[in-house]
C-alpha cells in the first residue's frame, strides 16, 4: 500500500470512529471546535487535518500542480 493510500485508510478509520461517536452521543459544532486537548474530538480534528493536508500535497505532487 502506498503512503497516500495508508493515510487515506487512516482517515477513513477516523471518520468511522467520529460517526460512531456522533450517533451515540451527538456532536455539536461547538463540541467539535472547542474540544480540549487530549479528548477524542481534539485528536480526531488535529490528526485528520494533518493527514488531509499531506494527502492533498501528495496529490498535487503527482499531478504536477501547485497548491495555493
Amino acid at each position: 500500500m502506498s503512503e497516500k493510500q495508508e493515510m487515506i485508510q487512516r482517515m477513513l478509520e477516523l471518520q468511522g470512529k467520529f460517526i460512531e461517536l456522533e450517533h451515540e452521543k451527538g456532536v455539536s459544532g461547538k463540541d467539535f471546535f472547542t474540544a480540549e486537548e487530549g479528548t477524542f474530538l481534539r485528536q480526531y480534528r488535529d490528526e485528520y487535518q494533518t493527514l488531509a493536508d499531506k494527502v492533498i500535497n501528495l496529490a498535487h505532487a503527482e499531478a504536477g500542480s501547485i497548491r495555493d
